[in-house]
């Protein structure tokens, strides 16, 4: 297997060769140096702190601001489908080797399997060791099940086939209409494998796609202009709406949920990236406006689009890129499997329900399946927990009001633990590709090189 050439960054004009559509280039424009206050990420931290708080200070008018971050996360899933359809297409397309395509997908999927299960598992051990529900004695006869009837309808409605079958648009078009995900992915892949299978009469199209690819990620620059406005009225309706002092009663559960995320992130993910060459704080710190605008919005999906441009640009190829980051979003939730197995174990020691190892090995392998099964649904999170408990009797469902009212704070560490996973994911799957210059990566996470433009790679053939 060769490595791979690395094609420069910049700017997409759309020539091709003639074995495989690589893009030609032209020199970015140096940019003028932004002041301190003119990047994103500062931005979005004032209107975050602003958003706490109004929302301390002015309950009612933090909760009237909710349509502020309604908005602009409509705004974001406007263009989510057309983005993840533009990127899978055009990537799969410019590769025309179709066993990478499989080789790059068998790999990704390998790597979630892998750390969505190690996930679990660690939730599970912080929970045995640190124990955040003991002592609470909690009487599950007294708790308000109907408060979460809503979840555990969802739950039961969640199952293999129906999963298998919702991955199906009835349409071409309503996969991007319906906002669903996995649809986009399916159509996305096969289109791109089609275009893909007609060589050189698909030049013109690919090359259409690629500038219609530009004028999208022009508009997501556009929309990204009202993140701090998103992240300020989403953040003021949640601490206007559940108030802070509901984290009084559960910040143990809380704190060792954000502790056992941390240790995740950068323990588990850290060790990955650095057999991998590089260093997740440097990639925290890459994506530090991403990550504000996921905690501000509670939603990993607010910043899809920014992590798909901003992994390009940082030298990961395209077509793993677009492979990889949005199944990333459905099959790799490596925060909602923490929580998973932490929250379940929390209500079981809160209700004084022993669990024996075998109960608990139990508990871990229907997480397991239930998680997958949950791919995609909105909060996966809590619906899936849901599933998990209705197929354990012995931790009683109703348990999950016990933590109904922090779940939001809860929400937003599980969407940055996902996004993170994610990010890293996609960098070591490029890695094993041999498809990444580490060096020029290196430097750009850590400010030592001009992200420039989106860079290109020609995947190595396979074998």
């Amino acid at each position: 297997m060769s490595t791979p050439a690395i094609v420069g960054c910049a700017r997409r004009q759309g020539a091709q060769d003639g074995s495989m559509h690589t893009a030609s280039f032209e020199p970015e424009q140096p940019a003028k140096p932004k002041r301190w206050y003119g990047h994103l990420y500062f931005q979005v931290l004032v209107a975050i702190a602003a958003g706490v708080l109004i929302g301390y200070f002015r309950p009612e008018t933090g909760e009237a601001l909710k349509p502020l971050g309604d908005a602009f996360i409509k705004l974001v899933k406007m263009v989510i489908a057309p983005v993840i359809f533009l990127t899978i297409t055009t990537g799969i397309a410019s590769m025309r080797d179709l066993k990478a395509v499989g080789r790059v997908a068998a790999k990704a999927f390998a790597y979630f399997l892998f750390f969505s299960s190690l996930a679990l598992v660690v939730g599970l051990i912080v929970a045995n060791v640190v124990q955040p529900g003991h002592g609470l004695n909690i009487d599950p006869a007294s708790l308000d099940a109907s408060k979460v009837a809503l979840y555990s309808e969802k739950a039961h409605e969640t199952s293999v086939s129906g999963f298998l079958m919702a991955m199906i648009p009835e349409t071409f078009l309503s996969s991007m209409t319906e906002g669903n995900i996995l649809q986009v992915l399916v159509v996305a892949i096969l289109f791109g494998i089609s275009l893909a299978m007609l060589g050189d009469r698909g030049a013109p199209a690919l090359s259409l796609l690629e500038t219609i690819s530009m004028v999208f990620f022009k508009l997501v620059s556009i929309v990204m202009k009202a993140a701090p406005i998103g992240a300020f009225g989403a953040m003021a309706f949640t601490v206007g709406k559940y108030g802070v002092g509901t984290l009084a009663n559960l910040a143990g559960l809380v704190a060792t949920f954000y502790f056992t995320s941390a240790l995740f992130v950068f323990v588990v993910l850290g060790a990955m990236a650095r057999i991998a060459g590089f260093s997740i704080f440097s990639l925290v710190a890459y994506l530090k406006a991403e990550l504000l605008l996921v905690l501000g919005t509670s939603s990993s999906e607010s910043a899809l689009p920014l992590l798909i441009e901003k992994l390009e640009r940082a030298g990961c190829p395209r077509p793993i890129v677009g492979l990889v980051v949005p199944t990333g979003y459905s099959f790799n939730l490596d925060g909602t499997n923490i929580y998973m197995t932490l929250a379940a174990l929390f209500i079981a020691q809160a209700c004084n329900v022993h669990l024996s190892l075998g109960e608990q090995l139990l508990l871990l392998s229907v997480a397991m399946l239930s998680s997958k099964g949950a791919a995609g649904v909105t909060g996966a999170g809590f619906i899936t927990l849901a599933a998990t408990l209705s197929i354990v009797p012995s931790v009683p469902v109703a348990g999950m009001a016990l933590i109904l009212g922090v779940d939001r704070f809860m929400s937003e560490c599980r969407s940055l633990t996902n996004f993170i996973g994610n990010a890293v994911a996609t960098v070591v799957v490029s890695r094993w590709e041999k498809a990444i210059d580490m060096d020029r990566f290196r430097a750009v996470i850590a400010n030592r090189a001009d992200a420039g433009g989106v860079q290109t790679a020609q995947l190595a053939p396979a074998d």
